[in-house]
């Protein structure tokens, strides 16, 4: 298979591109026909194989131009470069150096010796370069014997391009992670192209006797230099093909997993991000009615019915019908200081499946309950759970008074479609527990989930009184992170009726 085609839809899909089997292989279709040669109609053919919606459209675009960009890196433009270069290409050697010398930074066995005197002599070699260069004018110079000397001094635009990609697919920069590894990268890609042999060179050269040797020398380091740079560069760029969105893929994962009371306030943007991408996929799975017509069950009883006219025999098959029916739910959410952080990303993630579960109502209670769907109609989600922390989140929390609220508000509206979730810690305050209202609640719906953000061992420590609350919860989970609130949401649009 081409090697370049399946690197470029690597890219995308990592650019959350979706590309199936099948368009994987209209796209090597698509290149086997029109080729690499002509880049514009490389590009307007893979667009119409490989991207679906506008948004991949979009990235599509972006990565074709990152990735298919051919930029010129001749050795003729170190001409430019100042002796301001040279620092920093010092400590990024002494970076390398740390790296154990080696392109995977391993040490072989049988190599202390040698790898001892290869340090004296770098270190040698590193003195030589630290002194004051001489300025020899310009004039002739000799011939570089090391193959990465010729190909600097031969100023091709191609050949050192090609000869950096295939010196970073030796060394699979693509595996490259997170940003902080360009440095290791970048020094193994110079490893692979012979910087140990240049390096070494330029040190002979150096303290060679006749000028232009010595001038030769100040070239070559001053090429190597520069060379660095466009290594760096060209190790950015794929970092930024290969693992940009994979970076924030894992800090994605990982705030799904955190606890919702440890999230920094600086993280509330992409925490809200996150929620709208998990209701948005569990909107997708559960939107449309399944039913299941000529598959699955047969209902037995339908189908004897309808053949009755054929005397026994059996003509027309009747299978049972599967409908998810949209649940109608009441999210009761304490908002006390102790559980802010979970009511705001419950709520967030409720109202953000609107199109799944048009029938949400919300309460709110620190003391007293009070119905908040309205105001979220009238706003935007977040200004409405900003004002729903400062005018209900004050109080001392009383869950008996709240049970009692909702009772006189709308406990005649709940039915055998109802599904009540509680989120709280059920920290009472020691106040009245009223576990009979709870009970009413229990009988009237279809089924009371209460989601607990404590750890099960703080259920019964204390003033909580979830112990005695759980005895009337058809389900009781510890919550406290977004994966467990996608979870309870999932499984509660599964409900088959």
């Amino acid at each position: 298979m081409d090697r370049t085609l399946t690197n470029f839809i690597r890219s995308l899909r990592n650019a959350e591109v979706r590309i199936s089997t099948a368009e994987t292989l209209d796209a090597f279709g698509a290149v086997e026909l029109v080729g690499y040669k002509d880049r514009e109609f490389l590009k307007n053919s893979l667009s119409l194989v490989l991207p679906k919606t506008e948004d991949e459209k979009a990235t599509f675009e972006n990565c074709f131009d990152q990735f298919f960009s051919f930029d010129d890196v001749s050795a003729d433009q170190s001409d430019g470069l100042d002796g301001s270069a040279e620092g920093d290409a010092e400590g990024e050697e002494g970076d390398g150096n740390g790296e154990g010398g080696s392109a995977g930074g391993e040490r072989q066995p049988g190599q202390t010796s040698g790898k001892k005197k290869s340090k004296s002599k770098a270190k040698s070699l590193s003195l030589l370069e630290e002194e004051e260069e001489e300025d020899l004018g310009q004039g002739e110079m000799t011939q570089p014997s090391s193959a990465l000397g010729q190909l600097l001094m031969a100023n091709s635009k191609v050949d050192l391009t090609m000869a950096m990609a295939a010196a970073g697919e030796a060394v699979d920069v693509r595996e490259i992670q997170i940003f902080t590894q360009k440095g290791l990268y970048s020094r193994r890609i110079m490893d692979q192209m012979g910087l140990t042999e240049l390096n070494y060179e330029i040190g002979d050269l150096r303290q060679a006797n006749s000028i232009p040797a010595r001038r030769l020398g100040q070239e070559l380091r001053r090429r190597r230099d520069w060379l660095r740079e466009q290594t760096r560069d060209y190790v950015e760029k794929q970092f930024i093909l290969n693992a940009d969105v994979s970076g924030k893929r894992l800090r994605e994962e990982l705030l799904r997993k955190v606890k919702l009371s440890n999230v920094e306030h600086r993280n509330f943007r992409m925490i809200q991000e996150i929620v709208y991408k998990m209701a948005k996929r569990l909107a997708t799975m559960h939107s449309r009615r399944k039913k299941v017509y000529k598959r699955g069950l047969l209902n037995v009883p339908r189908t004897l019915r309808h053949n009755m006219a054929y005397d026994g025999a059996i003509f027309d098959l009747h299978w049972k019908s599967v409908k998810i029916d949209r649940p109608k739910v009441f999210a009761i959410c304490d908002v006390s200081g102790s559980v802010a952080n979970y009511a705001r990303f419950m709520l967030m993630f409720l109202y953000s499946l609107e199109e799944v579960m048009p029938k949400v109502r919300s309460f709110a209670f620190s003391s007293d309950l009070a119905e908040v769907t309205e105001l979220f109609d009238r706003n935007k989600i977040e200004d409405a759970i900003a004002k729903v922390l400062r005018d209900y989140g004050g109080g001392s929390t009383d869950y008996g008074q709240a049970f009692i609220d909702f009772r006189k508000i709308c406990l005649d509206d709940v039915d055998n479609r109802t599904t009540i979730i509680i989120l709280g810690d059920a920290r009472n305050n020691y106040g009245e527990a009223h576990t009979e209202v709870l009970k009413e609640m229990y009988d009237r719906c279809k089924r009371l989930i209460w989601l607990n953000p404590e750890s099960r061992l703080s259920w019964s420590t204390g003033d909580s009184e979830m112990r005695r609350y759980q005895a009337y919860s058809h389900q009781v989970d510890e919550s406290n992170s977004l994966m467990h609130l996608e979870r309870v949401v999932g499984n509660l649009l599964k409900q088959v009726t």
